[in-house]
């Protein structure tokens, strides 16, 4: 039974690594990079605005990351935050905004990108005709998951949650003492996610948010 644990772990986590990496280190690049087009160097400085995965790795997140995988349920984790420095901003209020919409945009890109490739894959090689391959299968099931946690990336952080994105977004459109209230609350962001996560509540608001993007893309490519 260990044994048959400890494979289902080692499949899951092999599944989801590569659409999770890309998904997460391309979503703070894409900071980074949004930041800089703005008028910010800090994340270019510091070498940020790169794809080795390295640079990015956060411990917790990674472990979260790991853990979450071990539940089989819901796969959570994160990298380090792209560094910026809103006083190179030439507009501050809206270059913020931009920066943080710019990361789960990136997952919706993604996304879709890997809805494109499994329409192609299906196309190219019909699944009756691969259903017997191994690695057939094993990349199926990595690019499906590739459109499910990008999807899952985007709309978790578009949450209006400071310090998630969303709350970037939301402090825009609030008027200047409001959005400085507002974003005040992040130093119990954190403590506020771990308890929706925890009590199923983040669960019951991004589950059909996920599944109904998901649907919706892959009914938009024929391939349900």
């Amino acid at each position: 039974m260990l044994n048959l644990d400890l494979s289902q772990v080692l499949s899951t986590l092999a599944v989801a690594a590569v659409p999770a990496l890309l998904g997460i280190i391309l979503h703070e690049v894409a900071h980074g990079w949004v930041a800089y087009r703005c008028g910010d160097p800090t994340a270019k400085y510091m070498g940020r605005l790169t794809l080795n995965p390295l640079p990015h790795i956060d411990p917790m997140g990674l472990l979260a990351f790991v853990l979450t995988s071990l539940s089989g349920s819901f796969v959570f984790g994160w990298a380090k935050p792209v560094p910026f420095n809103p006083r190179y901003f030439r507009n501050p209020a809206k270059d913020m905004m931009l920066v943080a919409l710019a990361g789960p945009l990136t997952n919706f890109l993604l996304a879709g990108l890997f809805g494109l490739l499994l329409w192609a894959v299906l196309h190219i090689f019909p699944p009756q005709q691969w259903m017997d391959s191994t690695s057939y299968v094993f990349a199926l099931k990595t690019i499906q998951t590739g459109v499910i946690i990008n999807f899952g990336l985007g709309w978790l952080n578009l949450m209006p949650i400071p310090p998630l994105d969303g709350s970037k977004v939301v402090a825009y459109f609030l008027p200047p003492t409001a959005a400085y209230r507002y974003l005040s609350v992040e130093r119990y962001g954190f403590v506020i996610l771990l308890l929706l996560l925890f009590t199923g509540a983040l669960g019951l608001v991004l589950g059909p948010l996920v599944s109904g993007s998901a649907l919706g893309l892959l009914s938009l490519l024929g391939i349900i």
